[in-house]
């Protein structure tokens, strides 16, 4: 029997973006390259913004023969006026890029946790305020925040990270409240540790954070507080933006749409 997280994920026929741009951060591997792709599959002309422009390349070559396309976009998510602008015109947007490091508070840099509250909250506010305008005026727009668990729950050795998801959380939800009389949904997904370099990288510094050996940090850290004892698919994420951004999910927005494997049933 083919175990679940090798399953592909079921597209949904009823989405349809043809004729929308879509611009999704963090896009040259993990969430954001899935989410780039699902949503080029669904016609979207989608600007795929990272800072890595060889990943950018590849995700361009991987969405040939996808009913939208893919447009690379080079930039650094700490220029922030470069962000904003990089977001006007946009229809769907994406807010996915993100970054961690794993230490205590005490030994924590300030200019590592400056960095993460600059690249994962203050860039998708200015692209949420460069991409409004366009949404407004054409009464219609879809943001997806990619927050986590971690939006909903705390992890020692992750300040800067789960500051930032708490945070990001909230600008979701104010989004929300003034983009409704604007045909404008804001909402957050929410999974637990998703299988892409970056929880891949945490191995070692966990390891390290909680004195233990590396083999044994994915069972008895990452998935110590999951039901389910796998992690999510980058895939599986990018479904979740999906229905979103589709015609059965208009009436929902300001939530967030957890894909936790049960962590937040505790």
């Amino acid at each position: 029997m083919t175990p679940p997280s090798a399953l592909p994920a079921r597209q949904d026929p009823s989405l349809d973006l043809g004729g929308r741009t879509a611009l999704v951060t963090g896009a040259a591997g993990g969430i954001g390259r899935a989410c780039a792709l699902r949503l080029a599959a669904a016609g979207a002309k989608v600007r795929a913004v990272d800072r890595d422009a060889d990943g950018l390349d590849t995700l361009a070559e991987q969405a040939l023969g996808l009913a939208g396309t893919v447009e690379p976009h080079v930039l650094d998510l700490t220029d922030l006026d470069a962000a904003e602008l990089a977001a006007a015109g946009t229809d769907v947007l994406v807010n996915n890029a993100g970054l961690q490091l794993v230490r205590p508070i005490e030994e924590f840099p300030p200019e590592v946790f400056r960095t993460v509250l600059t690249v994962m909250l203050e860039a998708p506010f200015r692209l949420i305020r460069g991409a409004l305008p366009h949404m407004y005026g054409q009464g219609w727009g879809r943001i997806v925040n990619v927050s986590s668990v971690h939006g909903l729950r705390a992890s020692a050795y992750k300040s800067a990270y789960v500051a930032a998801k708490h945070g990001l959380e909230g600008l979701s939800k104010t989004a929300a409240l003034e983009g409704a009389p604007h045909g404008v949904t804001s909402n957050c997904v929410n999974p637990a540790y998703v299988r892409t370099p970056l929880v891949e990288k945490q191995l070692a510094d966990q390891a390290q954070a909680h004195g233990i050996p590396a083999e044994r940090v994915l069972a008895e850290v990452l998935l110590q507080d999951s039901a389910v004892k796998r992690l999510i698919e980058p895939e599986e994420v990018a479904e979740a933006v999906a229905y979103l951004c589709g015609p059965q999910a208009s009436f929902v927005t300001g939530t967030s749409l957890v894909l936790d494997g049960g962590w937040t049933a505790h």
